[in-house]
């Protein structure tokens, strides 16, 4: 939430048509050649749908007759696999599972009374990917052509606690209008996402170089040949003549960038320096500098309101004649930076409603600099700060998305709806689980931690990765090792 206006810029960049803003997606019109660079080369897109269906539904048996009406074959065969996931926003229907089971019943029973048989349902990795969006009672029912999330890049070997999501540094740094062209600084770089975005941004890389898979790959009639002609194209990258620098004061957080710099084979481009940012000195050369500091909320510093009157030293002292972009969650955090900003953009981070400020340093006072014709707000700025509701009143920085967006994942349990052949699978397993449970031994209690026992260290955790992670880390991948002229990698039929 906050990037629609990016992503749209960038659909119209690649070639689309008939783009048109919505809330938290951006619709377009193009052919299949459009659909496949949209997935491999939109820095701040989350997932491609491709609609099947549009209808409107009043009930869960609307639903299931709307969606039975298609010619499922068309899509899916005996053969494969598939999986269905659904975003609500209804007052009848108050969960996204239950409307996920209502399609996939719907699809089941069809094939089961053309030919007796079923297609199989595949969580992990089904062949084909639906989704079903749900506003009220509009309906639109979509092919997912990117299966897992397209913010997983595929270069994040390991990563540091509360890692910045990949599509958002891309949107952060494209909202500053940075192309490469003069350094780029982040000083406080945790595993190096915000530096790795910006080189891929600078250089006009694809940040799905580094992709396995697509789920378009699995549909009948992808086009193997069309793909392998966008993968291989190299003529939209361009030289990039400036540098990138990440500090950061944690030398775990060092190692973790570096191994990710190295894995997306940019360390040409990219330098990681362990180093404090009280220590900063102005750098020689022109810069821009993209921070994402610790808010209090996942991590924290001992000193959090200290460590932004730091930011704030540094950036008026050693940032001078430079731009400064900062994104973070608390008023009284930003108040101790003691800056005035020019502009201020709502950006949602996780569900946490940030702001991400640009702060413009210069030497001397304010009327010095407007007087040698400085200028603090262009006129975009000045258009996009002067927008109706572009803050809430009396604006609190403890908003968070709504419970039905923040819990789509709970338990569907209060529902109590299986389809008859969930319930006659389930006799023949035997109790149910909830019987099991209820019937079998208690756990003990769980035992409270005491109030004195120190917090647990250590920031790493893996990245979720297409590929053993053992074997990944093994390889020394740059960017020739992914082999652009034969980009499959190594792996059995039934990976």
């Amino acid at each position: 939430m906050g990037l629609e206006p990016v992503l749209a810029k960038e659909l119209t960049q690649l070639g689309a048509t008939d783009v048109v803003i919505g809330r938290r997606m951006v619709s377009f019109t193009g052919d299949k050649e459009l659909m496949y660079r949209a997935n491999f080369q939109l820095h701040t897109a989350i997932r491609i749908l491709k609609p099947i269906k549009h209808f409107k539904a009043n009930s869960a048996d609307d639903v299931y007759q709307e969606v039975k009406k298609i010619d499922w074959t068309q899509y899916l065969g005996l053969d494969k696999t598939f999986a269905v996931d659904a975003v609500v926003f209804s007052e009848e229907f108050r969960h996204s599972k239950f409307v996920s089971y209502k399609v996939k019943d719907a699809i089941v029973d069809q094939f089961r009374e053309q030919t007796g048989k079923r297609p199989n349902i595949s969580v992990a990795n089904p062949d084909i990917r639906l989704n079903m969006h749900v506003a009220e009672n509009k309906c639109t029912l979509s092919l997912d052509s990117s299966g897992e999330s397209l913010h997983r890049r595929g270069y994040r070997q390991e990563s540091v606690e509360a890692p910045l999501n990949e599509v958002l540094a891309a949107g952060m740094i494209l909202m500053t209008g940075w192309q490469g062209e003069t350094d780029f600084i982040d000083p406080m770089c945790g595993s190096g996402t915000l530096l790795i975005e910006a080189a891929l941004i600078a250089r006009n890389m694809a940040p799905g170089l580094f992709r396995k898979e697509y789920a378009f790959e699995k549909w009948p009639d992808f086009d193997r040949e069309l793909f392998d002609d966008i993968y291989n194209d190299e003529s939209g990258e361009r030289e990039f003549k400036h540098h990138i620098y990440g500090y950061d004061v944690d030398i775990k957080a060092v190692n973790t960038a570096r191994l990710n710099v190295k894995a997306a084979g940019l360390t040409s481009d990219i330098t990681v320096t362990e180093a404090d940012f009280k220590d900063f000195q102005q750098p020689r050369e022109k810069s821009i500098m993209v921070t994402n500091p610790p808010y209090g909320e996942r991590i924290s510093t001992p000193d959090l309101l200290g460590t932004y009157k730091m930011i704030g030293e540094r950036l008026k002292h050693q940032f001078q004649g430079n731009d400064a972009w900062v994104l973070s969650y608390r008023e009284e955090c930003f108040d101790q930076i003691g800056l005035k900003p020019s502009i201020k953009i709502p950006l949602y981070n996780g569900s946490l409603e940030c702001e991400f400020r640009k702060y413009q340093m210069f030497q001397g006072k304010l009327s010095g600099f407007r007087a040698e014709g400085g200028i603090i707000k262009s006129e975009d700025e000045k258009r996009q700060m002067a927008e109706k509701h572009r803050f809430k009143k009396e604006r609190e920085f403890k908003k968070r998305l709504s419970e039905q967006e923040e819990n789509e994942e709970a338990d569907i349990r209060s529902f109590k709806f299986h389809s008859l052949e969930r319930r006659r699978e389930d006799e023949k397993e035997g109790p149910t689980k909830q019987a099991r449970k209820k019937d079998g031994p208690t756990k003990p209690p769980r035992k409270k931690e005491s109030p004195t026992k120190p917090p647990r260290k250590g920031r790493f955790a893996y990245g979720d990765l297409d590929w053993g992670k053992k074997d990944f880390r093994k390889r020394d991948f740059g960017k020739k090792d992914f082999g652009k002229k034969n980009r499959r990698f190594d792996h059995d039929e039934d990976d």
